[in-house]
């Protein structure tokens, strides 16, 4: 087996603003495996100052796994092959090498998302913008069909998020909101501010404070003034034992699964068996893969549950993304099978 791997630079169509800043590029990895003319593709993309692999020598250490990992005999030995500080290059592998393991044909799990076009439902993500902006985006998420609609906040003005709100829940009383802090307040702020968002019957709010805080994340989970979501929360915890310790500990409402920051989908299965044991929701989000690994996503989620709202929306953010038969349409993503992927920039 050779493995090989292409750097690409995916530009998006748009300046998305979140609390830790505006992006404007992004960098990913396409990895490539190669047996008897089968080549099986993934995707290892970092994100900028939130993955645990976001660092210099990123390339240099994949450049070396994919020496190793042409004398792997089993995909169970992926994970032992990588460092547990570089959980982008597992998923990256994992999914390369599942596709392989199926002919190649992007088909990562066989299941009635990639054969039959059955849909995934997903929320809207209404980027940081003024308020002008973003309340012309959630419009524009109702208009499309969407149920759930997710806003990022934390960044700009408290009055001007709540008057965003306070719009859409004019224009539509069931949709159902979510927020994403991405850990933008303090536990003080963060007390003050949810109670003043329960106004506007907030599903649930993503990280509302930094993460490794776990006593004062535990206080706002048990407060319940509105459902705690753990997301940054869970990077870089590897054992099965520290993930039940620190689910124990904060109680969240619900945690977030990200397999390009949390090491793949084995990692995935364990947040998503602990959750279940202890009735802690959860659901999948990507990380602004390109179409190679939110497809990979896309699967999995449908795998492990086909019917909670995903957050998988993220595929057209970009003016250079590679072609794909996914496809979002009226609040769903759908695979259509009979539309050929393109090729690789």
């Amino acid at each position: 087996m050779n493995a090989s791997f292409k750097k690409h630079t995916l530009h998006f169509t748009f300046k998305a603003g979140t609390s830790r800043g505006v992006l404007t590029e992004k960098n990913t990895w396409y990895l490539f495996l190669e047996k008897d003319g089968v080549i099986g593709v993934g995707e290892a993309g970092p994100l900028v100052k939130l993955s645990i692999d976001d660092v210099p020598n990123f390339e240099t250490v994949l450049k070396n796994i994919c020496k190793d990992v042409e004398n792997v005999k089993t995909y169970e030995e992926i994970e032992k092959l990588v460092p547990a500080n570089f959980p982008a290059i597992v998923f990256g592998l994992q999914t390369a090498w599942k596709d392989l393991a199926n002919g190649g044909q992007k088909v990562i799990f066989k299941n009635d998302f990639t054969t039959h076009n059955t849909p995934i439902p997903i929320n809207g993500l209404v980027w940081m913008n003024d308020a002008d902006s973003m309340i012309k985006q959630a419009e524009e998420k109702l208009d499309s069909g969407y149920t759930c609609i997710k806003f990022k906040v934390g960044a700009i003005d408290f009055e001007e998020e709540k008057f965003v709100l306070k719009q859409l829940r004019k224009s539509s009383k069931s949709v159902t909101i979510r927020l994403d802090a991405n850990g933008a307040w303090t536990h003080e702020e963060a007390l003050t501010k949810l109670s003043e968002l329960q106004q506007f019957n907030i599903h649930s709010i993503e990280q509302p404070i930094k993460p490794k805080q776990s006593t004062l994340m535990a206080d706002l989970a048990r407060k319940k003034i509105i459902d705690i979501v753990l997301d940054e929360e869970l990077i870089g915890i590897t054992s099965i034992q520290e993930k039940k310790e620190l689910l124990l500990e904060i109680r969240p409402q619900y945690i977030i699964l990200k397999p390009t920051l949390l090491g793949g989908f084995a990692h995935c299965d364990e947040w998503i068996h602990l959750a279940e044991t202890l009735k802690i929701g959860w659901w999948n989000t990507s990380a602004l893969e390109s179409n190679i690994g939110l497809n990979a996503i896309c699967q999995y989620s449908f795998e492990r549950n086909p019917h909670i709202l995903h957050g998988l929306g993220t595929g057209m953010l970009y003016s250079n993304n590679i072609d794909s038969p996914l496809k979002v349409a009226n609040g769903a993503i759908s695979y259509l099978k009979n539309t050929p992927w393109g090729t690789f920039p």
